[in-house]
């Protein structure tokens, strides 16, 4: 395989009116317009961490400033709605705006600022909090704005209430239960316009869920239900926050609400579950926004590849022993093994670049997501030169194999999980045992002094390629430092995906002896 290339450098174009607006290649620039929370749980400095957590550069504009801590709300002061006119303008006279979140508003002006701006700038995401009642109970917003921002709805893209101000939007009383909930979203999405996130964190029992709905089309169905368990812990402080700022990030990363609420939700509920280890506050503690990059358990570099590799053993064993293997390091695979073999993996190669391209979408750093975008792009020149000088010349056609589906629809419901650390280990094998099993071909065809007419002297000699071996070790390295970060739970989840993955390879070069 030749060694990599690069992209051509990606410039933000801000959507016209009405435009689909793509997920954002890079580092997403997302703007938090809310008030601040000096104990750093809620507001302006929850949505930061939760930007930064997401994968985004995080800006804020403040429109309140709070005496608040874990407890409650002191005190609240609102600075003039023309000093956050003058944020906005400086930061958006100077910096594309990929995505915005909109929380704490405070009173009729500042809303009214937020709207000409927003009417101006047109963000491309806008993900809108209505923080008007805090978990603690505290009023956050004038009852005197909240016509004014109930006109401010039909601007976003999505709003994320909790059931009380959900039910404070609509007029109508607090639901009880979860049905109860999922009509009034239904409610309010007819009446913006918007896609509402309908939160279940405020009911009883131990399921949480959470939904999308949008009766106007926007979704693949009028609600997306996303299942969770609810999280034992008082420590919610600034939860709606967090949800709403990472929503906005993953959404410009993503381009797709259900992916991006499938990958938000696990990082929050793990938030809430690791919360405890932060130990802040006597009464409603913070969310643990950076749990991910935390390991308790202070694992050394490489400790996670390990275990991946020994999982892999028996697989690389049984791979090496397989009649194809054999036959093509010796030179005797018949010709129509092969010819299968190369239809198959042209096939592959076209679905393993949509999964590559997505785990460059989910990819928390502006380097890994160049990673996975450059070997997906690897993989389609890969399948191009395939038909171009070997299929073509043979008159192969390359019809699916049952193995080359059931792997590619394996990745692909690991890239549809959410999770990148999954993903990432997912896609691992398809590096790793292949340039294992490579690398060793390549010595022996070597060690028996590379004898000419060997027909797949060229095919074993790309297996040297350096480019390859060096993908293959960030790659590694990135499901190391994937897996050395996660939770116990997404571990092995991990591993299960690397498992399955594994052994699609070795089922993937039987599969020309069982087709012949």
């Amino acid at each position: 395989m030749s060694s990599l290339s690069s992209l051509p450098a990606l410039h933000h174009v801000r959507p016209a009116p009405g435009e689909a607006v793509p997920a954002t290649r890079g580092i997403p620039r997302v703007l938090a317009i809310a008030g601040s929370d000096p104990s750093g749980g809620a507001g302006i400095q929850a949505d930061l961490k939760s930007i930064a957590a997401t994968g985004g550069y995080g800006m804020a504009a403040i429109t309140a400033l709070t005496a608040q801590n874990t407890r409650g709300v002191s005190a609240v002061h609102v600075p003039p709605a023309e000093f956050l006119a003058a944020q906005l303008a400086a930061v958006s006279d100077d910096i594309a705006v990929d995505a915005v979140k909109i929380g704490m508003l405070g009173d009729a002006q500042v809303i009214a600022a937020v709207r000409t701006w927003l009417e101006k700038v047109r963000p491309g995401v806008v993900v809108l909090d209505p923080v008007m009642v805090a978990t603690s109970g505290d009023r956050l917003l004038q009852e005197s704005a909240e016509a004014a921002l109930r006109e401010l709805l039909p601007l976003a893209d999505l709003i994320t209430p909790n059931l009380a101000e959900l039910a404070m939007l609509l007029g109508e009383p607090e639901a009880a239960t979860w049905p109860d909930a999922l009509e009034q979203g239904k409610r309010l999405a007819a009446e913006t316009g918007a896609t509402v996130l309908v939160k279940g964190g405020h009911l009883y029992g131990a399921d949480c869920p959470d939904a999308l709905v949008n009766t106007g089309g926007a979704l693949s169905a009028d609600v997306v239900v996303v299942d969770g368990e609810r999280v034992p812990t008082r420590n919610s402080h600034g939860t709606g926050c967090s949800l709403s700022s990472a929503m906005a990030t993953a959404q410009a990363r993503l381009g797709d609400w259900e992916l991006s609420l499938r990958t938000v939700k696990p990082w929050l509920e793990e938030a809430l579950r690791s919360s405890g280890q932060l130990e802040v506050g006597h009464g409603n503690g913070p969310v643990h926004h950076f749990h991910h990059l935390v390991s308790t358990g202070a694992a050394p570099e490489g400790s996670f590849a390990d275990v991946l590799h020994a999982e892999a053993a028996a697989d690389l064993d049984e791979i090496y022993g397989l009649g194809f293997i054999r036959g093509l390091a010796e030179g005797t695979l018949p010709e129509n093994e092969f010819a299968y073999y190369l239809a198959q993996d042209a096939i592959y190669l076209n679905g393993y670049s949509r999964v590559l391209a997505r785990a460059s979408a989910l990819a928390p750093t502006e380097a890994e997501q160049l990673f996975w975008a450059r070997s997906a792009q690897q993989c389609l020149e890969v399948e191009s030169e395939l038909h171009r000088s070997w299929l073509s010349t043979r008159s192969v056609l390359p019809e699916l194999g049952p193995v080359t589906k059931a792997y590619v629809d394996h990745l692909l419901a690991a890239s549809a999980s959410g999770s990148y650390a999954v993903l990432v280990a997912a896609v691992l094998p398809c590096f790793w045992l292949y340039a294992e099993v490579g690398e060793t071909l390549h010595a022996e065809f070597l060690d028996a002094g590379a004898p000419e007419g060997h027909p797949y002297a060229e095919w074993l000699r790309t297996y040297a390629d350096e480019g390859f071996a060096e993908a293959t070790r960030q790659a590694i390295g990135i499901a190391d430092a994937a897996g050395r970060a996660a939770s116990d739970e997404e571990r092995s989840r991990m591993l299960t995906a690397f498992r399955q993955s594994s052994r699609y390879e070795v089922e993937f070069f039987d599969a020309p002896r069982l087709h012949s």
